[in-house]
């Protein structure tokens, strides 16, 4: 068992909770990039946001919002990561890829989450394991290792209940709800998340989809095309707010949340599983790579420099990247006698842009958030430049983050 953690682990541990600190502490600024993407009132205008990418309204979304509780929940595991290699023989993280914790933690993880009820029952109280451990002191004269892991067994249990983790997929819900006045549509805000095996990434996602089924036309569009102010919507709703496909689309989205595949694929591939359905705009943030030095060794150049940072917990950098398609235009359903075609989405693919057409993307932002001392050892060594090449560069220190430096 893991008793003794060793300063590597722990200065793992130290780094990357200062950098989701530093994320979380980014994303409470009001005037950062990603909360000026939030929503402006109650609704977004969606013929205006797809007609005017460069308007207000386009960079009034929710990516923002969308990025906080998930944010919260790969915090918590982090928490429960940390508490568990007090009891377990190893633990691995991706150092050559992403930075985070390999993907059998999550899995096991998410096992243990399950079973901590019926374990914490066959462990004594934390107040009982202390007694027995300052008596084992007292009477053998020697550190009591046996207890210790069981403490450190029972702290990791406790914590997996003190709120959600990320798993391995976290369920779609609806955020938003407003009526698109040009086709009297009702369209969603839904998000979800997804810790990708093959790349050891946590990622979010959110979509804007339009829902053109009768009755839920009938049940939140006014004759105004408002909507119905009459029905009531606690959000947010968990699912797909539409009852009848929600779990259709639950299975979907756990089915189609791999990084391997592009944004495109994945808005096409619920253009055609669902006739009712309309995506008019997909978004990935992928969080990561995280850079720690003398931890991870995914980019030698960046290690290399972030090793000569003073103190070493400030040696990281933390980057992660936001990619969107949009629908263009919604070609029409076509009704034959010998056959029908359903209404179709036209995706954007910006080919101009060898970057986002390798993506499969009508746009993306990298960004890269950085202690003060990294960024000016990145700097120093005169490969800042070169380094962050087209990241739009968050500097944090103490309390604030200056953003695109």
């Amino acid at each position: 068992m893991n008793t003794a953690i060793s300063p590597a682990v722990r200065q793992y541990f130290g780094s990357i909770r200062a950098a989701l600190a530093g994320l979380e502490l980014f994303l409470a600024d009001r005037n950062s990039p990603l909360y000026r993407n939030s929503v402006v009132g109650e609704v977004i205008v969606l013929e205006l946001f797809l007609a005017d990418r460069n308007s207000p309204l386009y960079r009034n979304s929710v990516v923002g919002e969308v990025i906080v509780p998930y944010l919260a929940r790969l915090k918590a595991s982090i928490a429960c990561w940390e508490n568990r290699i007090g009891f377990v023989e190893q633990f691995r993280i991706s150092r050559a890829e992403s930075g985070f914790p390999v993907y059998q933690n999550v899995l096991e993880l998410e096992n243990d989450r399950r079973d901590a009820e019926k374990r914490l029952a066959s462990i004594p109280s934390a107040d009982a394991l202390r007694d027995e451990m300052v008596d084992f002191i007292l009477r053998q004269k020697a550190f009591p290792e046996a207890l210790q892991v069981r403490m450190a067994e029972r702290l990791y249990l406790e914590q997996i209940g003190k709120g959600d983790i990320f798993s391995p997929f976290v369920l779609p819900e609806t955020i938003r709800v407003a009526v698109n006045p040009k086709t009297m549509r009702p369209y969603y805000v839904v998000s979800w998340g997804a810790f990708d095996g093959s790349q050891t990434l946590p990622m979010v996602y959110m979509a804007t989809i339009e829902d053109s089924s009768e009755n839920v036309i009938e049940m939140l569009v006014t004759e105004d095309g408002k909507l119905n102010p009459g029905v009531e919507i606690p959000l947010p709703v968990g699912g797909l707010l539409n009852p009848q496909l929600a779990s259709r689309f639950d299975d979907f989205a756990s089915k189609n949340s791999a990084y391997s595949l592009t944004p495109v694929t994945i808005a096409t591939n619920l253009d055609k599983d669902f006739t009712e359905l309309h995506p008019k705009q997909l978004r990935r943030i992928v969080l990561g790579p995280f850079y720690s030095a003398g931890i991870t060794e995914n980019n030698a150049r960046i290690n290399d420099i972030l090793s000569r940072v003073r103190k070493s917990e400030n040696a990281w950098l933390l980057t992660w990247t936001v990619q969107e398609v949009f629908s263009k235009a919604e070609r029409p359903a076509k009704n034959g006698f010998w056959s029908s075609t359903p209404a179709q989405e036209e995706f954007h693919i910006e080919t101009s842009d060898l970057e986002a057409a390798r993506m499969g993307v009508s746009a993306y932002e990298k960004h890269a958030l950085v202690p003060h001392d990294a960024y000016q050892a990145l700097y120093a060594s005169g490969e800042a430049a070169q380094v962050f090449g087209d990241y739009k560069v968050h500097v944090i220190s103490g309390n604030q983050v200056v953003s695109e430096v």
